[in-house]
């Protein structure tokens, strides 16, 4: 269901950008399982270039059980722009999620009126893909904007109204980082490395998904892939606890 968007996704970071392959850990890139009703297989790919620090994008196919397509952009830390979040997820045809935000790094009123603000007449262009639903796993004011497109669907919608609020999102996104003026000073900078740390803890810590994950591959390897691969800044809760009993 979401391959249409995966390929809009890879075709335009590699007409925009000047990419280069990021190390994915061994054993993470590929796993297939026949635990579920059907066998799933999830792949994943991951680039950098000057702009972007990571870009990363995820695909489970489960057949008709699961179809999830997840992606965040870092830009580089010598920009002061929030993440672009993508989050798409199906199960059975039936129950159809659809998460897409610029994640704000910080909640100050002049970042949100620089960053955030410009999504306003986007978001007003799809009611009905902003349905204020709550969220189980998350503070919905840390991470994520009020302009954030968070709905139930259908798989019609999704192949209409979805996908042109996707390209919409995206190129609105490149357009603020081509605008975007390189950060120079070291604090800064530093800001802006403790603020996706800070992303990649928090997210870590709280993904619903790595239930998922285990369900489908096994524990082990599911902490893996969150804590390596996905949001390689966290630090596992038992690690972060070992040290500091050390």
């Amino acid at each position: 269901m979401y391959k249409p968007f995966l390929e809009f996704l890879e075709k335009e970071l590699f007409q925009r950008f000047d990419l280069q392959s990021r190390t994915i850990p061994n054993g993470l890139e590929v796993n297939v399982s026949d635990r579920g009703r059907s066998p799933a297989t999830i792949r994943s790919w991951c680039y950098e270039c000057p702009q972007l620090r990571k870009a990363r994008y995820t695909y489970i196919d489960a057949g008709e059980s699961a179809q999830i397509f997840n992606s965040v952009i870092y830009p580089s830390h010598q920009y002061n722009l929030p993440l672009l979040g993508i989050d798409f997820l199906s199960f059975g045809k039936v129950k159809n999620l659809i998460v897409l935000d610029f994640q704000p790094l910080f909640q100050d009123e002049a970042y949100i009126k620089k960053y955030i603000e410009p999504l306003k007449f986007l978001h007003e262009n799809y009611p009905d893909l902003a349905q204020n639903l709550e969220m189980k796993f998350y503070d919905a004011n840390q991470y994520f904007s009020k302009y954030l497109l968070f709905a139930k669907t259908d798989p019609a919608t999704v192949a209409t109204r979805v996908f042109a609020a996707f390209q919409d999102y995206l190129k609105l996104y490149w357009e603020m980082l081509a605008r975007e003026p390189l950060l120079t000073d070291p604090e800064d900078i530093q800001r802006v490395i403790k603020a996706q740390k800070d992303y990649d803890q928090y997210s870590a810590d709280r993904d619903p998904a790595s239930g998922l994950f285990s369900s489908y591959f096994g524990h082990e390897w599911s902490e893996k892939f969150l804590y390596e691969f996905l949001f390689e800044d966290a630090v596992p809760l038992a690690h972060a606890v070992k040290t500091v009993k050390v």
